[in-house]
């Protein structure tokens, strides 16, 4: 009755309900701020798949190669639940994905966790921020990350567009390798030996090698297209340990993404992606309706020449009624060794620096490294192994060649348990030589220290790195280093040896690229900027994976600030523990740290 005095019950029921609005209303507001949650279950288990007229048990994930995409949105939370039902322990790393205050999602074995260990599981709570664009996702442990990925999508966040027309679709464009042999034993072999590691069989676009491989061409990957409509092509590199270059046979390309992050549209006829990138590009289907291959060829630096030479295809398939006739093939696609084709695609590449997507580069620097990047040796028992006199092969940054402790370091850091990593990572070579020199064969820089460092952050600090391409042992060329938890700036490039008065003088502070990873260019240099804002423990490393296997690898430990909200997120209730179950545990790995 309109005017009563409510009862109790009455009382109690409206109580409920403004508590249930309000709780609703919370809801709402975080929903809005801080984006929608996402649910998903990867099973990583043995399946069997034919390549090249040969079968083979490999691990996967939800028995797709490729695995599955994630599709958020800038700013949602995803939670991944990871069940091993794999023979041995693996690890997932969420690529690009800065990860704010939260390490312990971040994924690197034995650096932020140890394996999730076979008929385990654990779920993984991905943070995503300022990200937009393509990403990835692959294991982090050994060398699984060859069967082992999938990309991630990021949509702009709601009420927000792409910075350029809306395509009338998109698709991802995925490349990788194959190994007919089981890649697990390929890499126990190799590091067992301590000689060089197998090439692959193959190079696959989405999971398939194409039409110039035997037993391939039924399978060959195929675009569909529709004469007049705009596409944009999500591509990713997972290939294990070569860069490549793509082409489209007649269509001209616009780049519009790096690395999760927004560039000013560069139009070109091809492209480089290195191992680890991933880019984003437009493509109008604007020729006569036809088939044309879309191809990605190896691109290769070094000396040594030891890389698989094939070429992986697919098909950009024009729908619609014609006479198909062979797929055209791309005229103008560079070579295997064309440095120069590389070169002048990197440099060209540019922040979008706009209103809506600005930049913050470093200005006021308060802690410069220069970091020289080496194949180098270790030595072996007897001279037993099948590297130069002897010797183990190894790599090494600043002379240091990374090894996995038995406790993963954000364990032990967190909990403050010493014995398990050294502070004392260089900011510079213990030794200053011509890095770039025809031949540096010295034991001064042919041998590294084998080791467990890190180097140590204060919050906020603003880093300057500039990493230095070497010759050691005549084995120049260029190498994908990627930093785990942050994106930085690429504000210079250049060949030869990094001169601290001139070269300078040359960075681009205006609207240098942002990117997790970056090719060093072969003798040459690159310097990144960032800012460390992100409490945690973070990896950084080659992304040949040939390299981070042999130790061309390091750690920065970056304090908390002095609120909770610019410290490090407390760990969930369970993390996989620290054990033998991984294929190399930590008594097993060639390349493991001795305690």
């Amino acid at each position: 009755m309109v005017g009563s005095i409510p009862t109790n019950f009455s009382i109690l029921r409206w109580s409920i309900l403004q508590a249930l609005v309000g709780m609703m209303m919370m809801i709402l507001l975080r929903s809005s701020v801080q984006g929608a949650v996402h649910y998903y279950d990867f099973v990583l288990t043995n399946s069997n798949f034919t390549r090249l007229c040969t079968t083979k048990s490999m691990v996967t994930v939800n028995n797709s190669f490729p695995g599955p995409t994630l599709r958020v949105r800038k700013g949602d939370t995803a939670y991944v639940n990871v069940y091993n039902e794999a023979p041995y322990g693996v690890t997932i790393h969420w690529h690009g994905i800065k990860q704010p205050r939260n390490p312990w999602s971040d994924g690197p074995e034995y650096v932020t966790q140890c394996p999730i260990a076979s008929g385990t599981n654990f779920t993984y709570e991905i943070i995503f921020s300022s990200e937009e664009g393509t990403l990835w996702w692959h294991a982090h442990s050994d060398w699984t990350r060859s069967t082992v990925h999938g990309a991630i999508v990021i949509l702009p966040a709601e009420g927000t567009t792409y910075p350029f027309p809306e395509p009338d679709a998109e698709h991802v464009i995925f490349f990788a390798s194959w190994y007919n042999e089981d890649v697990m034993e390929l890499m126990d072999e190799a590091l067992r030996e301590g000689g060089l590691t197998t090439l692959s069989d193959a190079y696959c676009i989405n999971g398939q090698p194409g039409d110039f491989y035997n037993c391939s061409r039924d399978d060959t990957y195929q675009l569909s297209v529709d004469y007049g409509k705009t596409y944009l092509l999500r591509l990713v590199n997972s290939v294990q340990n070569t860069d490549m270059f793509f082409t489209i046979a007649n269509h001209t390309l616009t780049v519009v993404g790096w690395d999760g992050a927004y560039v000013k549209p560069y139009i070109t006829d091809y492209m480089l992606i290195t191992p680890g990138q991933s880019m984003d590009v437009l493509v109008t289907a604007n020729q006569t309706p036809s088939q044309y291959y879309m191809t990605g060829t190896p691109f290769f630096d070094g000396q040594a020449d030891d890389f698989d030479k094939t070429i992986t295809s697919a098909i950009f398939q024009y729908s619609g009624n014609y006479t198909p006739s062979l797929p055209a093939y791309p005229t103008g696609s560079p070579g295997f060794y064309d440095i120069d084709a590389a070169k002048f695609f990197i440099k060209h590449l540019r922040s979008l620096n706009s209103p809506e997507h600005p930049i913050d580069v470093p200005e006021n620097i308060t802690t410069r490294m220069y970091m020289t990047i080496a194949i180098s040796m270790m030595k072996c028992p007897n001279d037993s192994c099948e590297g130069p006199d002897g010797n183990r092969i190894a790599s090494a940054l600043n002379n240091i060649t990374f090894a996995n402790p038995s406790v993963d370091i954000l364990q032990a850091y967190y909990n403050n348990i010493s014995g398990y990593y050294k502070t004392d990572f260089p900011d510079k070579p213990p030794h200053v030589y011509n890095f770039t020199a025809a031949s540096l064969m010295t034991d001064n820089v042919t041998m590294s220290e084998q080791g467990t460092k890190v180097k140590v952050l204060e919050y906020n600090e603003t880093v300057e790195i500039v990493f230095q391409g070497t010759n050691v042992m005549n084995s120049g060329e260029n190498h994908p280093m990627h930093l785990h938890g942050f994106r930085f700036y690429v504000v210079g490039m250049g060949i030869g040896n990094f001169d601290n008065v001139t070269d300078p003088l040359t960075y681009n502070l205006n609207d240098p690229p942002e990117a997790n990873t970056i090719p060093i260019p072969k003798d040459g240099w690159a310097t990144i900027r960032f800012r460390a804002n992100n409490p945690g423990v973070w990896f950084m490393h080659c992304h040949f994976d040939r390299h981070m296997t042999w130790g061309m690898d390091m750690a920065f430990i970056v304090k908390n600030g002095k609120t909770a909200e610019t410290s490090m997120k407390h760990p969930p209730a369970y993390m996989p523990p620290c054990s033998t179950d991984s294929l190399y545990g930590p008594l097993q790995a060639y390349l493991q740290h001795e305690d």
